[in-house]
């Protein structure tokens, strides 16, 4: 039933109560002026405690009219012969009223802490039900079909900004309200197209994320608030669990990368071996102008180049899955760069080595993996110089505080612009290094290893050569 019309029976049904009990003390019981006031009363508040103060009032001022033409002399008429009567009439009035006007507002404010009550009780419901999500529908989805059942609505949209999508819910729909949930996604304004539809921004931290459209019984700015707050946490909850669980797949999923190439390279440690000692033991025992003589030292270089690729490949998933720990220990920058000199010195082939780093500067750092760094790019500074160049290793402390900077410099080489911007890529080969030996991913392990560090790594290059910095978090002048 439309509002109006419940209003104009309710009204109706008032009026027709007080002349019911006006018919039965004038044409049936004959009672007393005082009587009937209390009756018309006890009706009156009866009225007001059942539909409110509009209806009460109504009826306490047909109980007056009537009071005074069918009970007080001269009876028939509206007017009042003895003045007692009137003082009666009057106090009978503000009485009718005063306590009609009582009676409602207390209907009101129990109907009001009732409907608080409703929306408490929905809101519970509501939050449990987000809190409860099971991850088999979309979170957008999700949260649209748990606000319709909670609060009975008839229909419900949701836009989503970070998916750009909307999830409908409820029997019906609400045809052409995408305009209105976008504008509010934009703006973060309220709108009301209709007085039983509601559309409101949903806001995380300030910051519109969304929209929510919600038709039905009307509700309070403050429930239409928190319902859109419990969306917009419910949505950014199962944002944050997809993107852990994104994490979690993408660490496991690492892992198992670096455990198959584990057995992999132990698979392999074996023939590589007996290929490689069967290499040397040709070698020794050819002459060195036989072409077998060159077939194996072929087989040898190759063998100690496939046993690199799997070592490498090996190290570098092993690093971005976080398969390891890091184990720091003070040591001095030219230790390290003597060390790295050392283990390669046998490659120079007329290369000059020079190790600049001070003797002062100790770094608190992973000295396994500092070194496994260091020599990549000493290596990759073999391979790209030409031979009679220099290669300089160096220390210096970092830009930022407690940092270290190794640096490599090689002279004679210079990487194309082309390529500085992804030579850090795993796999990633130049143009101009297709005809050199390599596996593409030594600058990569340097990568894994300076963030692993808390640092990055970085190529500076021109016509005087290039140079490979390592930034480091964890080092010191020493005193």
């Amino acid at each position: 039933m439309p509002p109006a019309l419940r209003s104009t029976v309710r009204s109706a049904v008032a009026v027709a109560a007080v002349g019911a009990v006006t018919f039965v003390f004038a044409a049936v019981l004959a009672a007393n002026p005082t009587t009937v006031a209390l009756t018309y009363l006890v009706v009156i508040l009866t009225i007001a405690s059942t539909w409110g103060i509009f209806e009460a009032t109504l009826a306490s001022l047909t109980g007056v009219a009537c009071l005074n033409f069918f009970f007080l002399p001269p009876v028939g008429t509206f007017t009042i012969a003895d003045p007692q009567n009137w003082i009666a009439l009057l106090a009978f009035m503000a009485t009718a009223i005063v306590t009609s006007q009582l009676s409602g507002r207390a209907r009101l404010r129990t109907l009001e802490t009732l409907a608080r009550q409703r929306d408490l009780e929905r809101l519970y419901a509501l939050g449990r039900a987000l809190l409860l999500w099971d991850g088999r529908a979309s979170p957008a989805q999700a949260v649209a079909s748990d606000i319709a059942t909670a609060f009975g609505f008839s229909s419900v949209a949701l836009y989503d900004r970070h998916a750009d999508a909307i999830a409908r819910a409820g029997v019906a729909d609400l045809p052409g309200i995408e305009g209105a949930l976008h504008e509010v996604a934009l703006q973060g304004t309220v709108l009301q197209p209709r007085r039983d539809v509601v559309v409101t921004a949903i806001r995380l931290g300030g910051a519109p994320i969304g929209g929510l459209a919600m038709a039905g019984e009307p509700l309070t700015d403050t429930v239409v608030q928190s319902v859109a707050n419990l969306a917009a946490i419910a949505l950014e909850r199962a944002r944050g669990q997809d993107m852990m669980s994104r994490a979690e797949a993408a660490r496991q999923s690492g892992e198992l990368r670096a455990t198959l190439l584990d057995a992999v390279a132990h698979e392999f440690k074996t023939p590589l071996t007996s290929v490689k000692i069967a290499a040397s033991a040709l070698i020794d025992k050819l002459p060195a102008a036989a072409p077998e003589h060159e077939l194996a030292v072929i087989i040898g270089e190759e063998g100690d180049r496939l046993e690199g690729l799997v070592n490498d490949a090996t190290q570098v998933l092993r690093l971005e899955s976080g398969d390891f720990a890091l184990r720091r220990a003070p040591i001095t920058a030219h230790d390290l760069v003597a060390h790295t000199i050392h283990e390669l010195s046998a490659r120079l082939d007329g290369r000059t080595f020079v190790n600049a780093a001070p003797e002062d500067l100790v770094l608190d750092v992973d000295g396994n993996l500092a070194r496994v760094a260091l020599r990549h790019l000493v290596d990759n500074a073999i391979k790209y110089s030409p031979a009679g160049s220099t290669i300089t290793l160096g220390a210096e402390p970092g830009r930022a505080g407690g940092t270290v900077d190794l640096v490599v410099h090689n002279t004679g080489s210079e990487v194309p612009s082309g390529d500085a911007a992804r030579v850090f890529d795993r796999f990633y080969r130049g143009a101009h290094s297709r005809s050199i030996a390599g596996s593409g991913m030594g600058l990569a392990i340097v990568r894994q290893i300076a963030h692993a560090h808390g640092g990055d790594v970085s190529l500076d290059t021109g016509s005087a050569g290039t140079s490979f910095r390592i930034t480091l978090r964890g080092g010191h002048v020493a005193p």
